[in-house]
């Protein structure tokens, strides 16, 4: 589809979520006064003695991180769930309802150095981390009170990061969680109607177009969706049908661990910072269904608009009426598209 008739204000379908999201590309010319943030910049600080996910340092609630060389994994020591939270009380009324949710909150340090992020890592430490990943989706996804394991790594303080130590965490819950729920019924829906995938199908769509593809590789590609509320918001789609990352091969771990190398590598050398985001992976239930609807992908909702110091806000008529962006999905892309694929604090090869 030409993106020349896509200029004026129109709003467009996203059939994973079953919402509308509003594009506004005129206001990209509207005068900034509002809020400023800093840039994020990257620390040479390799071993910090007052961060708690350092090698040998003692965390907040007391327990000692170990000296660890790789990936490190421990429980939340602040966990928003726990695996033996009890019922609350009988509803006095059917409009104040609740019930228990038991779980399981972890965090998964990718690496010792305290200096590096994803992009900045080796491709053979990001491995570890998919293995890593992996190990925990199928241990906890053997456990019979937790039906969805909800992998994601807030990167910055402007996205809520509490510690800058390379890491993210994973949250296991008893019910599956309102996003990934939301998204089971949509793929549901359109392989009873059409007897064939979403996402596959929609693949193949941005594979033809190719104006919002970002990067790919043999097994995985990475677009701006076309739904794309988040300015530079993007996709990782397996090229296979893939329900988890329990379903990968050898091969697809590491392709998996190049994508997310390629794509943060882009971020950064957008506005030539330590780019902000929420990650994370959507992957089939494990609640002892098939779910042969599931189709592996990964979302990045990061927040910089202009640059690095000006960020968008999802406030006013995105609160109360729908989402709604300035730029277009397909100028997000080719900016995206365009930036060098090696990290710009790194010198490249002559």
């Amino acid at each position: 589809m030409s993106s020349s008739g896509l200029q004026f204000p129109h709003r467009r379908y996203n059939p994973l979520r079953r919402q509308w999201v509003l594009i506004s590309p005129h206001r990209t010319q509207r005068p900034w006064q509002g809020e400023v943030n800093p840039s994020s910049g990257f620390s040479d600080v390799h071993y910090d003695p007052t961060c708690y996910l350092c090698p040998g340092n003692t965390r907040a609630g007391g327990h000692v991180t170990p000296k660890y060389e790789s990936v490190y994994i421990f429980d939340n020591d602040y966990a928003a769930l726990l695996p033996d939270s009890p019922a609350p009380p009988a509803d006095a009324s059917p409009l104040l309802h609740a019930e228990a949710e038991r779980g399981r909150c972890k965090v998964v340090c990718f690496h010792p150095d305290h200096s590096l992020t994803l992009p900045r890592m080796e491709l053979a430490d990001i491995r570890r981390v998919v293995d890593a990943w992996t190990a925990e989706y199928l241990a906890l996804g053997q456990q019979p009170e937790l039906n969805y394991v909800q992998i994601f790594e807030n990167r910055g303080a402007m996205m809520g990061a509490s510690n800058p130590h390379p890491h993210c965490q994973i949250w296991a819950t008893e019910h599956i969680p309102d996003e990934p729920a939301a998204e089971t019924e949509a793929l549901k829906a359109y392989a009873a109607e059409k007897h064939s995938c979403l996402l596959c199908d929609y693949l193949q769509v941005e594979a033809k177009e190719q104006i919002r593809m970002v990067c790919e590789n043999e097994d995985f590609a990475v677009v701006v969706p076309w739904w794309a509320v988040w300015p530079f918001e993007t996709l990782v789609l397996s090229k296979r049908h893939l329900r988890s990352l329990a379903d990968f091969s050898d091969r697809e771990k590491t392709s998996l661990a190049d994508i997310l190398k390629q794509i943060t590598t882009r971020y950064d050398n957008l506005f030539e910072t330590s780019f902000p985001y929420t990650m994370g992976f959507h992957q089939s239930p494990v609640d002892g269904e098939e779910h042969s609807e599931w189709h592996f992908h990964a979302h990045y909702y990061p927040p910089l608009l202009r640059s690095a110091t000006v960020r968008k806000f999802m406030v006013g008529f995105e609160m109360l009426g729908m989402p709604q962006r300035d730029i277009t999905p397909e100028s997000a892309a080719a900016r995206l598209k365009d930036v060098p694929a090696i990290h710009f604090t790194q010198k490249s090869p002559a």
